[in-house]
């Protein structure tokens, strides 16, 4: 299993294709795993890299408090340790929260930047629904419901029904995979503390937003606020999808950010 040592804990990721670097970042208590609808996609013409954030997967989880701007250091330690100097980011959720941190504190580290459904955070952000805080915060303490619970709130009744084996998949992974409960919470206290309202207009990177319109949790007029904070940012709302809209639509949005990707690239790569 490949990690790579970042300062006091150790990363991991999983790598595919050749090409450049495309870093894909999980969000609140997700690993590697979440990508599984874009690595083979996207490994076609990048070098993809899926990490597991600290606190989740199979990477360190310390107990000690974690903060959107550490994460997003761990991300600039595993290019150092890969010897990579500038990666595409792809964040989803939380994990778009690390990934404006990264493009805030290593500029220069960053080509293009793709934000999935997540917002600037904040108190102008358009808040998390109470239903979602309720699923988000309250651990009954059984791994199985608390995990049916979460997908029930991030994708759609009828991707549900349409792909109960997927839903499975993901809940054995889960459960096999499980993250300890302080780690969870220690994950939930940074994500909660994110705020890049007033800062985003300093992220240089051509930038790609994109949203669920059916997002349950983190309602979809965030993304007007982040393409709206983020010079020349562009929005792509996918109508009537979840949160997890990147795996309801997976075949139009790996379509839309490898194109993205590639645009103006002589090369096309």
């Amino acid at each position: 299993m490949p990690h790579a040592a970042v300062g006091a804990v150790t990363v991991h990721y999983e790598r595919a294709g050749d090409g450049l670097a495309v870093v894909l970042v999980p969000g609140l208590g997700g690993d590697h795993r979440l990508w599984h609808h874009q690595v083979p996609a996207l490994a076609e013409r990048f070098d993809v890299i899926a990490v597991d954030n600290r606190g989740a997967g199979q990477s360190a989880m310390p107990d000690e408090p974690y903060t959107i701007a550490m994460f997003a250091d761990d991300l600039s330690g595993l290019l150092d340790a890969l010897g990579i100097a500038s990666v595409h980011l792809v964040g989803a959720s939380m994990g778009g929260f690390i990934a404006q941190e990264f493009a805030l504190r290593h500029p220069d580290r960053l080509g293009r930047l793709v934000l999935c459904c997540t917002s600037p955070g904040g108190s102008r952000s358009v808040p998390i629904p109470q239903e979602a805080v309720e699923v988000l915060v309250q651990r009954t303490g059984d791994p199985r419901t608390d995990l049916l619970r979460s997908v029930e709130l991030m994708t759609t009744e009828a991707y549900r029904a349409a792909c109960p084996d997927a839903i499975e998949a993901h809940i054995a992974w889960r459960l096999a995979h499980p993250q300890p409960l302080y780690a969870y919470h220690r994950q939930l206290s940074a994500a909660a503390a994110h705020d890049a309202a007033d800062r985003l207009r300093a992220i240089r990177a051509q930038t790609l937003v994109c949203h669920g319109t059916g997002d349950r949790i983190v309602p979809s007029a965030n993304a007007a606020l982040l393409a709206g904070g983020i010079p020349h940012a562009r929005l792509h709302l996918f109508e009537g999808s979840s949160h997890l809209f990147f795996w309801e639509q997976a075949a139009e949005f790996n379509r839309l950010v490898i194109e993205f990707l590639v645009e103006d690239d002589p090369k096309g790569r």
